[in-house]
C-alpha cells in the first residue's frame, strides 16, 4: 500500500472514530425519551451520515455498525418477547441494522447536496426497521393493531429527528460544505 493510501486510510479511520463519539455525545441530549425505547435527540444521527458523506460507503457502515454497539451499551432494552429468536429479532432490527444503514449515506459521496438525499434514504430505513422491530415485539400482545401501535409509537420519535437532521444538515451543507465533502478542500 503506498504512503498516500494509508495517510487517506488514517485520516478516514481518526474522522470516523470522532464522527462516531460526536454522534454518540449527541445521543445522551433527549429532548423525548420515549418509554420503551427511542427518542428525540441533538442531531446524533448527522455525524454518522457525514462518515459516508465524507468517507464512502465501506466507511460508513462501519461507523454505524459501531455506533450500533455503542448504543446496545448504552442502553439495551429487554422487550417483552417471549422468545430467543424474537429477542434476537428485536437486537438485530433495533440496534444493528437500524444504525449501520446510516452508513448508507455514503452512496452519496462527492454529491453537491448529498446530505439532502441521504437523510429521507438513511433515517426513513432506520424508522422501517423499528417499525419491524416494533410489529415483531407487540404482535403477540396487539394482534393486528400491532402495526399502527408500531407505526405511531417509531414515527412519534423517528419523525422530528428526520426534520430535525434535514433542516440542519441542509443548512450546514449550504454554509459549510467542506463538511461534508472533504474533497473540496483537496481541490481549492
Amino acid at each position: 500500500m503506498n504512503n498516500t493510501k494509508s495517510r487517506q486510510n488514517l485520516r478516514a479511520l481518526v474522522e470516523s472514530a470522532l464522527l462516531v463519539a460526536i454522534g454518540f455525545a449527541l445521543s445522551f441530549i433527549r429532548f423525548t425519551i420515549m418509554p420503551q425505547g427511542g427518542s428525540v435527540t441533538l442531531l446524533s444521527m448527522l455525524p454518522l451520515l457525514m462518515i459516508g458523506l465524507r468517507h464512502g460507503l465501506k466507511w460508513g457502515l462501519c461507523g454505524g455498525i459501531v455506533y450500533a454497539g455503542l448504543q446496545m451499551l448504552q442502553q439495551i432494552w429487554a422487550p417483552p418477547s417471549g422468545t430467543v429468536a424474537a429477542w434476537a429479532a428485536m437486537l438485530a432490527l433495533d440496534y444493528i441494522v437500524a444504525f449501520t444503514v446510516l452508513g448508507l449515506s455514503g452512496i452519496f459521496r462527492g454529491r453537491r447536496y448529498g446530505i439532502i438525499y441521504a437523510v429521507p434514504l438513511c433515517l426513513g430505513l432506520r424508522f422501517l426497521s423499528h417499525f419491524f422491530s416494533g410489529v415483531i415485539i407487540w404482535g403477540n400482545y396487539l394482534d393486528a393493531a400491532s402495526w399502527i401501535f408500531s407505526l405511531a409509537y417509531n414515527g412519534s420519535y423517528m419523525g422530528p429527528e428526520l426534520v430535525f437532521t434535514m433542516i440542519i444538515g441542509t443548512i450546514l451543507c449550504k454554509t459549510a460544505p467542506i463538511l461534508f465533502n472533504p474533497q473540496k478542500s483537496a481541490e481549492a
